[in-house]
């Protein structure tokens, strides 16, 4: 099979709109329910709507040897190690449709396109200087986002970069573990349960002490945290946060949580959700070792917008206010 032409790639963008919506089928619309888990996988573009439960057909065993003709179009024959080679190179929207339960469909699509592709070469179509200026532009396309994906795969912060990333920003790699109760007022976000009377701000703050000091004085925290906290998210679990970094709690929250004693009982903490009684479990640091992939990976944007601009530097452009505007 030949190398992937620039007359493949053009098509390519009409091939992924026409299988992104099969004839007689809506497209998807990409509205997730609040219900849905986020590990749910994305709907394959143009597959058939399936009733809920229904598992979706298998793609056709591949069982034919690498040599064989699995397409011909026309004079063109291309075997199936050569179509493999070939869709190894298409980006994954692409990939996934070519490997799916929509498979016939897309190859189907796919050399529908290339026949009218091949009509247009032989009637010159491909040089008529409107499509030039076309495939030139969509040429330069290519070539530059290729060029930004090398740059991207290139660019590695190095260790010192790293080291000095993570001193200057240790706070950053700092988590806490800890469990709360929360005593909702009047205006907080946080719904009212079934029969609660909504509580004033003062009437609020003297349960959340009445709750602290039965804690101080030997009350089970997880326990008045089931019966009485209004986050009933962490109250089932005995008012359990699991582990958590900056920036991930309000303000006044974070606060007291990175600076509370371990073990210590808070005094009531105000939030626009309510009053909290905070108890810290543990508090740790990663290691630079820990936080090193994640410091490479929030460093690695910068450094490809550097690269990126180092190619844009070496080219002088100039243009014209008069005609282009400022």
């Amino acid at each position: 099979m030949k190398a992937l032409t620039i007359s493949t790639v053009l098509i390519l963008t009409a091939l992924t709109a026409a299988t992104a919506q099969t004839p007689g089928k809506q497209p998807a619309t990409g509205t997730q329910s609040a219900a849905t888990p986020a590990s749910t996988p994305a709907a394959i573009p143009g597959a058939p709507k399936l009733a809920p439960g229904t598992p979706a057909p298998p793609a056709p065993a591949v069982n034919v040897a690498p040599d064989t003709v699995v397409l011909a179009i026309g004079d063109r024959k291309i075997t199936r190690a050569e179509f493999e080679k070939f869709l190894s190179a298409l980006p994954d929207q692409l990939k996934a449709a070519a490997n799916g339960p929509q498979k016939r469909r897309f190859i189907e699509q796919y050399a529908e396109l290339e026949t009218m592709a091949r009509e247009a070469r032989n009637r010159k179509l491909d040089q008529k200087p409107g499509v030039q200026e076309m495939v030139a532009l969509q040429t330069d396309q290519v070539l530059a986002n290729q060029l930004y994906q090398d740059l991207a795969a290139s660019v590695k912060p190095d260790d010192a970069a790293l080291k000095t990333y993570f001193d200057e920003h240790k706070g950053e790699y700092e988590e806490v573990k800890a469990r709360h109760i929360l005593i909702r007022f009047k205006g907080s976000p946080v719904p009212l349960k079934k029969d609660q009377k909504d509580l004033t701000e003062e009437e609020a703050l003297a349960k959340a002490k009445e709750l602290r000091e039965k804690i101080v004085k030997g009350g089970d925290f997880a326990a008045i945290a089931k019966a009485e906290s209004d986050d009933t998210g962490s109250g089932a679990n005995g008012g359990d946060l699991g582990t958590f970094t900056h920036g991930r709690m309000v303000k006044e929250f974070e606060q007291a949580a990175f600076s509370l004693p371990i073990g210590q009982v808070s005094e009531p903490v105000k939030t626009q959700f309510g009053y909290h009684i905070i108890q810290v479990e543990s508090r740790t640091t990663k290691t630079f070792d820990e936080a090193k992939p994640q410091i490479e990976a929030k460093l690695k944007p910068e450094l490809t917008k550097k690269a990126v601009d180092d190619v844009k530097s070496k080219t002088t452009i100039t243009i014209n206010d008069e005609y282009f505007g400022k």
